[in-house]
């Protein structure tokens, strides 16, 4: 991006203050901010890629405060980035151009309603995954994807608009599976809402009501519009839950293992660790015998007394220990509706795991994950020694799931000694989605962690790893790197959540659906105000 000249930035810079002025009036002055701390934080996610840095940045606490917002400042002549909770790593609300406002949605943080009736609860976008997690304690309904690794941080709105995954995934799909509606606010700020909601004085119960005009503001990062509410549906909170973990010396296998298992449909959640992180994970701060709140949690989440307890003493003895000397670990999770359909179950997968050569393990992992789900960000954020983590990922058919690992393990081991020489090591993460295998390798280096990692870090380690230096030469190899893994699994024909400005969507689309696409972009956002660049749209 080319630089700004004195005279254009100090355009921006007055323009900015007029409207910071506006902006005041709809949603007071204490939630507007234009202080250079402010705008950097917002400006850069966890990709360590920027483009510009945002002029403004405002909060808006309601839906109307959002459209007036919306409105203001594009009539303005500004872009709007809206963003939830600063959870993305391919440059999602990124700014274009420095002519920006970043929408700070996490003021819209109201459970509006909990619809036990009609089994569907409307929440605002700001509302995050925790949040929603804890409002369904001592219910009997929960919505069927309930959440990612990043929900303590992460919202709804943020989780609709990248198509997150995780909690209930292998059962339920995606994030953007399981959405009933949605409120929109479009470039004018004019309100647009979806499915059944649609209708004037309407319930939101449905989605496919006619055409599923839902489905485009979904995975969007919002390139379309800027969402105000979301609609998710409820299931019964399954009465029982039975994990279990297992152990693989060659990643194929496990891999194998994974989408056979994956086939079943039978696992609410199964995902699997490669070496790093499993060697790491005592010294990542992820204990699992410590904390009397958690082994709590772990004993009352037994369906029976018994089990709750045996489980809350396997984690305590076996301690942080759990995966120390194991190559691969997989965890799994199944839900149902009686203690013994799930040991049922569980005995299916354990069967297809050991026709792959796994042993089984302690089944500590997926318990705590379960138990205690949404958890202080930093041990999934960074290495165990304060390492800058950068990940990217691949959607794979489960066909091509053991051809997609080998290819990138092959493609980082070519690459191992450019590695070795910047001190730069790598991980995967492997997940279920319904019937979808995603691979997730993650980059590790010292690095110094900016603004938004130390802004979401536990004050001790804050204090410990804000002098890391800067290492440009690691981090310019970790973004040619990064790039041609996302090349190779192109090739490979993976699709992609998140999409924000990194993958190339538009580009490996055909012309049709360009088009298709660019038309939507000009009815929602005619002068393309609307987070540019998302989706690979202007």
């Amino acid at each position: 991006m080319a630089q700004q000249s004195e005279t254009d930035a100090g355009r921006v810079a007055a323009d900015a203050a007029l409207l910071a002025d506006s902006l005041a009036a709809i949603v007071g002055r204490n939630h507007v901010r234009a202080d250079e701390a402010a705008r950097r934080l917002v400006s850069a996610d966890l990709s360590v890629r920027t483009l510009a840095t945002v002029a403004l940045v405002v909060a808006p606490g309601t839906v109307d405060e959002l459209r007036r917002t919306v409105a203001a400042a594009t009539a303005a002549g500004f872009d709007l980035v809206p963003r939830g909770g600063g959870m993305s790593y391919t440059m999602g609300y990124v700014p274009e151009r420095d002519r920006s406002v970043s929408l700070d949605l996490r003021r819209l943080d109201k459970i509006v309603e909990i619809n036990r009736d009609d089994m569907y609860v409307v929440v605002e976008a700001g509302v995050t995954w925790r949040q929603l997690f804890d409002a369904f304690a001592g219910l009997d309904v929960r919505t069927p994807y309930w959440g990612t690794l990043s929900g303590f941080h992460a919202t709804v709105g943020g989780g609709l608009s990248q198509d997150a995954a995780l909690f209930g995934s292998g059962l339920y799909g995606t994030a953007a599976d399981n959405v009933l509606g949605l409120e929109l606010v479009l470039a004018d700020g004019s309100l647009l809402r979806t499915g059944s909601w649609a209708r004037p004085g309407g319930a939101p119960f449905f989605r496919h009501w006619g055409p599923d005009l839902t489905g485009l503001f979904t995975a969007d990062t919002g390139a379309f519009a800027v969402k105000a509410r979301a609609v998710l549906p409820l299931v019964p909170k399954p009465p029982a839950m039975a994990a279990a973990s297992f152990g693989f010396d060659r990643m194929e296998d496990m891999v194998a293992a994974q989408a056979d298992i994956t086939r079943k449909r039978l696992a609410s959640e199964c995902f699997g660790f490669d070496p790093f992180f499993n060697d790491g994970f005592e010294a990542a701060g992820i204990s699992l015998s410590e904390g009397v709140e958690i082994l709590g949690r772990v004993a009352t989440s037994g369906r029976g007394l018994f089990r709750g307890l045996r489980d809350a003493f396997n984690i305590a003895r076996t301690g942080k220990r759990v995966l120390r000397k194991v190559k691969y670990s997989l965890h799994v999770t199944v839900d149902a509706l009686t203690d013994r359909a799930a040991a049922e179950a569980l005995d299916v997968l354990r069967a297809i795991a050991r026709e792959h050569g796994a042993w089984e393990l302690v089944n500590a992992i997926p318990t705590v994950m379960r138990s205690a789900p949404f958890r202080p960000i930093r041990p999934n954020l960074l290495g165990p020694n304060g390492e800058l983590w950068v990940p990217m990922h691949g959607f794979f058919p489960l066909s091509k799931a053991v051809e997609a690992v080998r290819a990138t393990d092959a493609y980082l081991s070519q690459n191992r000694a450019l590695m070795d020489r910047h001190g730069i090591r790598t991980s995967y993460l492997f997940a279920s989605a319904a019937t979808n295998f995603m691979l997730e390798p993650s980059f590790y280096w010292r690095d110094e962690l900016g603004p938004l990692r130390l802004s979401v870090i536990e004050p001790e380690y804050r204090a410990k790893w804000q002098s890391i230096p800067a290492d440009p030469a690691a981090r310019e190899v970790v973004v040619t790197l990064r790039q041609g893994l996302a090349d190779l699994h192109g090739k490979l024909g993976a699709v992609h959540q998140q999409v924000g400005k990194y993958y190339a969507f538009s580009r490996a689309l055909d012309s049709r659906n360009v088009e298709t696409l660019q038309a939507l972009k000009r009815l929602f956002d005619p002068d393309g105000r609307v987070n540019p660049g998302a989706l690979g749209l202007r």
